[in-house]
């Protein structure tokens, strides 16, 4: 008897969407569409992060551009903060782009100018598939002073599914 219960509780298939609390709904791969209304990043229109939202509140963030200048992925935190919603921070560095050419070569080539950070709030969809996100930016030099006005955009992600 115990051996056919066990045996039914592990082949039994269900979403994680359906089986999860609500701090873990985020819990997963996603692609998001990002539009920002002013600063650098306005002028990329086809700007699209990916993120893995990992269980624990630790998150993982690239662009489709994070080689232009190159840059690493962003690192964060996040958090449900009420029904079907979420927020979260990421930071990432920020890199000079090197001002002669044997600079490359002489000193690694992009050298670090500073980082970002990113504050996100969600709010994922009945089905858990789709979110709706609002993002401010900050820009800070590599003193750790704010060299930007915070940049406010408007995200729209979705999940990525087998």
């Amino acid at each position: 008897m115990i051996a056919a219960l066990t045996l039914s509780a592990c082949t039994h298939s269900v979403s994680p969407v359906e089986t999860a609390g609500a701090a873990d709904a985020l819990k997963g791969a996603w692609r998001s569409q990002i539009r920002f209304e002013s600063g650098a990043f306005a002028q990329f229109k086809d700007l699209e992060f990916m993120y893995v939202f990992n269980q624990g509140g630790t998150l993982t963030e690239s662009s489709n551009y994070d080689a232009a200048p190159p840059v690493p992925p962003a690192y964060g935190i996040w958090r449900a903060t009420g029904a079907r919603q979420f927020e979260a921070t990421y930071v990432f560095y920020v890199t000079a782009a090197p001002k002669k050419l044997e600079e490359l070569t002489a000193n690694g080539g992009w050298t670090p100018a500073g980082f970002g950070v990113f504050k996100e709030r969600i709010l994922l969809s009945e089905d858990g598939q789709t979110y709706a996100s609002t993002i401010e930016y900050s820009q800070f030099d590599s003193q750790g002073k704010p060299s930007d006005e915070a940049r406010r955009a408007q995200g729209s992600g979705k999940r990525i599914m087998f």
